[in-house]
């Protein structure tokens, strides 16, 4: 007799063969076993089927392949297929430490609840880059330390990089919605309106490689910053003033820069300040100089691009009353 699984792992794949190899050998590493795994090939022209094979003798993997849809669509065809009580999402960038089963059962017994999010941290292995990146996404400086920092459930929304929900639940609500930006968090936030409890795990934590050049990056964040404006006509009342951060930090480099050739040089000390402080701040969180660096440039690219982002999305949507106004639509995998 077959014992159905208490975990369904859902990862949606476009044209990343190499890394979900990383992900399922850490998947079979994994202390507890009691979770399958469907990789959802979401039209990708270079496939990783071949992977999958290679490692359905270690851990019970489904593979399947459908038409370029997106990862949200590509996570509710997972979803339709998933054979758990509860649904995981990771993204095919990371890798998950061996106890992360362990601690996600742990939590469950501590308390129930139906949605949970944990955080992510930057592997030994990543880029300098990546590194940077990592710090850019999970710092208070840049971020507000809402991307997993967070152990209160009324500000932590899990994303689907690390989140897992109970199937009865996503079913009910319809799973995720057709946007291809910010789908995570407006599912979040369907989720707790239907009145389902949140919380964070704390040591259910991956390790999530993000972008590897500040081109892709940015163009991540310029469509998260346009994700909010839609998130907040969606969702009223869910914006915040740490959201508007970004976009008062490009109005005011705006006008530091033009004031410094204007009028005097001192103009500049605010942003100087910042790159130290930035710097500092990374080096205290045992970074290495260079990964402080390189994170000085990472979190101007984050702060500018959800930034102008979310200035383009409140122009174009809010101001010319545009509905599915969205940028860089063929790189919502990148």
């Amino acid at each position: 007799m077959n014992v159905l699984p208490k975990f369904s792992v859902i990862i949606p794949v476009y044209d990343r063969p190499h890394e979900v190899k990383e992900l399922l050998d850490s998947l079979s590493r994994q202390h507890n076993r009691e979770f399958e795994v469907i990789i959802v090939e979401d039209g990708s022209s270079v496939k990783c089927d071949v992977v999958c094979k290679d490692y359905s003798g270690l851990i019970e993997i489904t593979y399947c392949y459908k038409e370029n849809g997106g990862p949200a669509q590509a996570r509710n065809w997972g979803a339709a297929k998933a054979k758990g009580e509860w649904l995981l999402f990771f993204d095919s960038d990371c890798i998950i430490p061996d106890h992360y089963f362990e601690a996600v059962v742990g939590e469950l017994e501590k308390c129930e609840c139906q949605l949970f999010g944990g955080a992510d941290r930057s592997h030994p292995s990543f880029t300098t880059l990546q590194k940077a990146i990592d710090y850019s996404m999970t710092s208070i400086i840049t971020t507000g330390g809402i991307r997993g920092n967070r152990k209160s459930a009324d500000k932590f929304y899990p994303r689907t990089f690390n989140m897992g929900i109970k199937k009865s639940v996503f079913d009910e609500i319809g799973g995720f919605s057709n946007m291809r930006f910010g789908e995570d968090v407006d599912f979040s936030y369907k989720v707790k309106e239907g009145g389902y409890d949140s919380r964070f795990f704390p040591e259910a934590w991956v390790y999530h490689k993000r972008r590897n050049t500040l081109k892709t990056f940015f163009k991540q964040v310029f469509n998260s910053g346009i994700a909010r404006i839609h998130l907040t006509k969606r969702h009223p009342g869910t914006l915040k003033p740490v959201h508007m951060l970004p976009a008062l930090f490009v109005l005011g480099c705006i006008f530091l820069i033009m004031m410094s050739t204007i009028l005097s040089f001192w103009f500049l000390f605010p942003i100087i300040l910042l790159c130290l402080i930035i710097f500092t701040d990374a080096a205290m969180d045992k970074r290495g100089f260079k990964t402080s660096l390189y994170a000085i440039v990472a979190s101007f690219t984050q702060l500018s691009g959800y930034g102008t982002g979310f200035l383009t999305g409140w122009w174009n949507i809010c101001v010319l009353g545009k509905k599915n106004y969205a940028a860089f639509v063929k790189n919502f995998y990148r």
